[in-house]
């Protein structure tokens, strides 16, 4: 049996280690980036594909292979994406299980939909802005935020990819912090007051993501935390009748019990 898995996030790839360890099922893993395929190292059962792929790329996938599911692990945020395999299922009668990543509980923050409205709340603040958002957004904060080259400080990932966009925008390298999260409070807490942040920015990436420990930080330290909300999460309207919404742990029981997998 095949399983064909969109795994952008830690718990794509928990999924397909697991598959991989129980041996059950051959595995499919796409990973949009090099830096998510040397995180997710191929087991005997698993072969990786780095995307992004595009429509026709995911049709003669589908094509070549007789997936009993898709499990579409991508971030909460790439709403396109998700839509892209809830039709990319349909299409081709194969069921789909969206795995949401676990959310933390209410706290004490500024809430926004998107990075541009973040921009605009900072740009009405003084002080140093430490953005946990990744890189991809930046350049909205860069053109947003008055005086950003002092103001922003930004964590990214370690990429080449990531650490090139901060000098193409300007960002100063002392003002960017390369380090693969999630990270703890204390971590978290350490920045704030080396760097005299007084504005944090983070999305709420749940428990998996350290949410909570970046709640728990701007708490201690006395700044304020401003979080990007994440998309609604609805079934899309490309889907059908075999489109199914659940929890990490509720996709293993799946998995196994729906599919043997």
């Amino acid at each position: 049996m095949e399983v064909l898995v969109f795994a952008g996030t830690t718990e794509g790839r928990l999924l397909v280690e697991w598959l991989d360890a129980r041996g059950t099922c051959d595995v499919v893993a796409c990973v949009a980036t090099d830096y998510g395929v040397s995180l997710l190292a191929g087991g005997g059962h698993v072969t990786l594909l780095k995307g992004p792929l595009d429509d026709e790329a995911k049709r003669q996938l589908m094509a070549e292979h007789d997936f009993a599911c898709v499990v579409d692990a991508t971030h909460p945020y790439a709403t396109h994406i998700s839509r892209s395999v809830a039709r990319l299922g349909s299409a081709h009668g194969v069921p789909v299980l969206r795995v949401l990543r676990e959310d933390c509980d209410e706290g004490a923050w500024t809430s926004v939909r998107d990075a541009a409205q973040a921009a605009r709340h900072l740009a009405q603040t003084s002080g140093n802005v430490l953005l946990t958002t990744g890189s991809k957004d930046l350049p909205t904060y860069v053109a947003g935020v008055p005086r950003a080259a002092e103001r922003l400080y930004v964590r990214v990932l370690p990429t080449v990819d990531a650490l090139a966009r901060t000098q193409e925008l300007g960002v100063p390298a002392s003002h960017v912090i390369a380090m693969q999260g999630p990270f703890s409070t204390e971590l978290n807490c350490a920045l704030v007051r080396d760097l005299g942040i007084e504005h944090l920015v983070t999305k709420r990436s749940g428990v998996v993501g350290g949410f909570a420990q970046k709640v728990e930080a701007a708490r201690r330290c006395g700044i304020s935390l401003v979080v990007v909300e994440r998309p609604e999460e609805r079934r899309p309207k490309e889907s059908d009748g075999s489109y199914a919404v659940t929890t990490f742990d509720g996709a293993r029981r799946m998995l196994e019990d729906r599919y043997g997998a």
